[in-house]
């Protein structure tokens, strides 16, 4: 795979706690102009989003196109893959506001698998998914779940 370069512009106007912002995708203009504010970050959203926010999308969406591959890998390509991201950042003594954890939950619709084969396809595309391996690196606690779906 050749090296992969993407670009986010981010405008920020005024202070931390009154400020606002807003993020562009600047390499594919697929989102623009996104509003985040410190009140977003921490509080509801109403709206707005937030780097936590957008990191869960970006592990979420590359932890799926991995299990996506995977399954195809092990001859059974998923009908469809419904994942939900949650990250989560917390107060660690001495270091401040630190990402701790992402927990990942996918239900996969998929024809011959059983849930045995799903949890090994799930450990091979956790491995290969490269912000699985970023977060684990950085110390958070990833934890990843599969379910067939219904």
């Amino acid at each position: 795979m050749p090296r992969i370069e993407r670009k986010a512009q981010i405008v920020w106007e005024g202070n931390v706690a009154r400020g606002a912002g807003s993020i562009t995708a600047a390499s594919s203009g697929a989102f623009t102009d996104l509003p985040y504010s410190l009140p977003s970050r921490v509080g509801q959203p109403e709206g707005k989003t937030s780097p936590e926010e957008l990191l869960a999308a970006a592990h979420g969406g590359c932890i799926t196109m991995s299990l996506a591959g995977e399954l195809v890998g092990a001859g059974t390509p998923p009908g469809r893959i419904d994942v939900t991201c949650l990250i989560v950042m917390d107060e660690i003594e001495g270091q401040g506001h630190q990402i701790v954890g992402s927990h990942v939950d996918a239900v996969v619709a998929v024809e011959g698998l059983d849930d045995a084969g799903l949890q090994a396809v799930l450990v091979k595309a956790d491995e290969s998914c490269p912000f699985s391996s970023l977060l684990k690196r950085a110390g958070a606690e990833v934890q990843v779940a599969a379910r067939l779906a219904e």
